[in-house]
């Protein structure tokens, strides 16, 4: 993890007019198409099914799928299943969801590598026949420490100078399952002396006795990805193979590849920077552990990064996109702030969520001189700043309920709420004035009573005093009882150790003596709202049912974010 002062790292690449960035791929396609104007750009997002997506995913689908439609141009979605011991149809699904919830077509391009699986084994057989690759007999710890470091070179394996009539023989019994898991592989035969530790003679098969999700039990030899991936690319005629920085470093295996193999037409590897957010971990690895040890209730839990769990949670795809057009494509590494996803989040809900109130910690108030059993409905608009999406009825009754937070016995200087002898106005409402205050056996206030001015309702032209508190409210006779999930980060800077991040032990409150206006009892799952000044919601796609609404809070009202000047 980077520290603080590098995560704004980011705002140096947009723009203050305007949402465009720069994008240091577009440029090079510029040059290409101008080389190349009768070639169709074709791109791929190539997930490995061993886990779902998270929001890092989010970015790299944003640039392949955005970079073919800026150039009218093809994507395709291709699984990268050459590894069958992590890989499951449940992740296969679960991506599929994802790109499409994005916004993302593939068309008729849904591909996997084990597609290709007979032709990896065809090109394997060219490289030794031509010999470019080599069966070895040493064991993965063997390898390793013939390998060498950074600063010594590696040695040769002793099985490096096998003839190609003993490659060839050897090859074929591992593809016919005589020998066991790990007693084999085949190595590309490259240089064990290049400074790029991926040249040094890297394994290119090896033996997994393993039904896939895909070829069922036809295989037992499966290529490793530095090997598949750039025929992958070529057989599906890829212009542009767009990854992540850390396959920089690979790169010269990916080209090497495809020159030993004699493809026509290579494509080209561009790598960018990888997505980095504060308070988000990516790995899939600490995800799965999230899952597996039950700190979450699964990979789409509304605290995860997951795309699953941020559409979960109540994010939408259009801000998703909008964030990563903010954030732009670069080369070198950054922190971004996780407070512009919020951001782009609150820009994108702002005009499409219903305003509506809910009382998340509910005190009793009394309006005494409000006739019993008269309920009186209101005119409420459902967005402000969005007159198209109408108006609706909230009903006003004797008995409504607050937040005890927006009540206190005596107050601070400059608090504007609610307190013995001060007047407040209801939002849409009236004013009222707190004149009595209703205590417990321990003394914890359970009520008050207060009186409402009938000249002051809102809508009616009153134009007498003022007040300078304005309370959201929910009359009591016909509030929804619900619960509301607050979340938080479910990792967080450790305080103690700069840079470092750990899990945050509070990252959910569960509410359930939450009262909403009666308007929500016809919320669906995935539904969006903002709730007065609490932030926005959705309805639990998870643990809501029939007869109760679970709402999980999406983000604060609040943002931290600002334009760097």
């Amino acid at each position: 993890m980077k520290n603080n002062n590098e995560k704004t790292e980011m705002n140096k690449n947009i723009s203050e007019e305007s949402n465009v960035t720069s994008n240091f791929i577009h440029n090079i396609i510029d040059e290409y198409v101008e080389a190349n104007p009768d070639n169709k750009i074709h791109t791929r997002f190539p997930p490995e099914p061993n886990g779902y997506l998270h929001i890092g995913h989010a970015k790299a689908i944003c640039i392949d799928f955005g970079t073919a439609e800026k150039y009218n141009g093809l994507c395709n979605l291709r699984f990268d299943d050459t590894n069958p011991t992590k890989e499951d149809e449940e992740y296969v699904n679960s991506i599929k969801e994802d790109v499409k919830w994005l916004g993302f077509d593939w068309e008729d391009r849904l591909f996997y590598a084990s597609d290709y699986f007979e032709k990896f084994y065809e090109y394997a057989i060219k490289l030794i026949k031509k010999g470019k690759a080599y069966v070895d007999d040493l064991t993965p710890d063997e390898i390793r420490g013939y390998r060498g470091t950074l600063t010594e070179p590696g040695k040769n394996s002793p099985y490096r100078d096998r003839s190609v009539e003993e490659n060839l023989d050897l090859f074929e019994r591992m593809k016919k399952g005589e020998f066991e898991d790990g007693s084999r592989v085949l190595r590309a035969k490259i240089d064990m002396a290049s400074p790029n530790l991926n040249m040094r003679d890297p394994v290119i098969y090896r033996i997994f006795h393993a039904t896939h999700h895909n070829t069922g039990d036809k295989w037992c030899i499966y290529p490793m990805y530095d090997y598949a991936h750039p025929l992958e690319d070529a057989i599906e005629g890829i212009t542009h193979s767009l990854c992540t920085l850390e396959f920089e470093a690979h790169r010269p295996l990916y080209d090497w590849v495809l020159k030993e193999c004699e493809i026509e037409n290579p494509p080209r590897q561009i790598e960018f920077a990888r997505l980095n957010i504060t308070n988000m971990i990516t790995s899939k690895r600490k995800l799965k552990a999230f899952v597996d040890e039950e700190i979450v209730d699964g990979w789409d839990d509304p605290r995860m990064p997951t795309i699953s769990g941020l559409r979960r949670r109540g994010y939408t795809p259009e801000a998703i996109k909008d964030f990563c057009e903010r954030i732009g494509v670069a080369k070198s590494e950054s922190i971004v702030d996780i407070a512009l996803l919020e951001h782009c989040l609150r820009d994108d809900l702002k005009l499409k969520a219903s305003r509506v109130m809910g009382v998340l910690n509910p005190l009793k108030v009394v309006i005494t001189n409000y006739p019993e059993g008269e309920v009186e409905y209101l005119d409420v608009d459902n967005n402000q700043e969005n007159p198209e999406m109408g108006s609706r009825k909230v009903p006003f009754s004797r008995v409504i309920y607050i937040e005890k937070e927006d009540f206190m016995e005596n107050p601070p200087k400059k608090y504007f709420r609610l307190f013995p002898g001060n007047e407040v106005r209801l939002k849409n409402a009236y004013f009222v004035k707190c004149n009595e205050v209703i205590k417990d056996e321990n003394g914890e206030v359970v009520e008050l009573h207060c009186t409402y001015d009938p000249e002051t309702k809102s809508g009616s032209g009153f134009t007498g005093r003022k007040v300078k508190g304005t309370l959201h409210w929910v009359s009591a006779e016909h509030a929804i009882d619900t619960e509301v999930r607050l979340y938080d980060y479910i990792m967080i800077e450790d305080e103690e150790n700069e840079g470092e991040m750990k899990q945050n032990l509070n990252s959910l409150e569960v509410l359930t003596n939450c009262k909403l206006e009666p308007s929500l009892s016809e919320a669906k799952p995935g539904d969006k709202f903002q709730f007065l000044r609490h932030g926005y919601f959705c309805v639990d796609t998870k643990n809501a049912t029939e007869d109760k609404c679970v709402f999980n809070r999406i983000v604060s009202m609040k943002s931290s974010w600002k334009k760097k000047k």
